[in-house]
């Protein structure tokens, strides 16, 4: 989708911090009667600030003007789109054994570099975590669309994928503007060792950008993952959202770049599907397979995939 970023970053060192704990006190035997309970707390209710809702009307023109050009299909493609073997193989090195973006100098740049095949080897727990200020309408469809898509990815991928309401590894943050800039301190929380310069990438995102992922490995396995958090706007109506959940989770799992050329596919800058295809599933099969090695470059990964495709079309060339 336009203005979806994604970063593999590998090498990422893990810091452990710990906390010296404090006294706990409590009161003698005879006080206990004459301590009152606490009161109970009441969480003020947060309010979308001008600028957010200022946005919320820019994306909702957006996804109207999306829509009436007939784009943002939810279909998953027809027969107005087939696809040959040859044309998922290629698609595949794109997509996932190239890197759409390339660190230069401490930043990430949006120069196309060639990558390796990367993945998780761990289970997947997505977290869904919303700002304050997030509706609970929004709260309440999103948490049943994740938890859906969790389920079809698991399916995909034949790995375990899911959400969860503990701790994860795939954390999905759904905040506002607002929320978005205020991220920092959590982003360090959630990701520990993370550079405070890439976390100042991630809490800048600039209007262009819907939603962005980051995953994380270490410098002794950088091909698996260890980590991710993906920041997906409040502001977007509930189209452009569930389509930022498609794509940003997905590209999460290792489908790291874009291609101009793959069709039907959320992985097209060109916006015409919203959701996950039938042709992005196949993508996600072939990361997911065995056979397929970690680190592999283009060249390795190229006629083992070639194996693979012939398997899942039945031989179609």
């Amino acid at each position: 989708m336009r203005g979806a970023l994604h970063i593999a970053f590998a090498g990422l060192a893990a810091v452990t911090l710990s906390a010296c704990d404090e006294p706990v006190t409590s009161p003698r035997p005879e006080q206990r009667a004459a301590v009152a309970p606490a009161p109970k707390v009441v969480p003020k209710v947060a309010r979308p600030s001008a600028r957010s809702n200022e946005l919320s009307a820019y994306y909702a023109q957006v996804q109207r003007s999306l829509l009436a050009q007939g784009l943002m299909r939810t279909d998953g493609g027809g027969i107005d789109t087939p696809f040959s073997k040859h044309q998922l193989v290629d698609n595949f090195v794109q997509i996932g054994v190239f890197n759409e973006f390339t660190l230069v100098d401490g930043i990430y740049t949006n120069l196309r570099s060639e990558g390796r095949v990367q993945r998780w080897e761990r289970p997947v727990n997505v977290s869904l975590q919303f700002g304050p200020a997030v509706s609970k309408d929004i709260r309440s469809k999103d948490q049943k669309t994740v938890s859906n898509y969790a389920q079809r990815l698991s399916r995909v991928t034949k790995s375990q994928v899911g959400l969860t309401r503990s701790k994860g590894n795939f954390h999905v943050a759904v905040l506002t503007i607002d929320e978005i800039e205020a991220f920092g301190p959590e982003l360090m929380r959630l990701i520990p060792g993370l550079d405070e310069s890439i976390a100042a990438q991630i809490t800048n995102m600039p209007r262009p950008i819907y939603c962005a992922v980051y995953a994380f490995s270490d410098a002794d396995n950088p091909d698996s993952f260890l980590s991710a958090v993906a920041i997906v706007r409040a502001e977007h109506p509930d189209l452009l959202r569930k389509s930022c959940y498609h794509e940003e989770i997905a590209q999460g799992l290792g489908l790291s770049n874009d291609s101009p050329a793959a069709r039907p596919s959320i992985f097209n800058d060109d916006d015409e599907f919203a959701l996950l295809t039938r042709h992005d599933e196949l993508l996600l099969e072939i990361l997911y397979d065995e056979r397929l090695p970690l680190g592999s470059s283009p060249a390795q990964a190229r006629p083992i995939v070639e194996v693979i495709a012939a398997e899942l079309l039945g031989g179609d060339s």
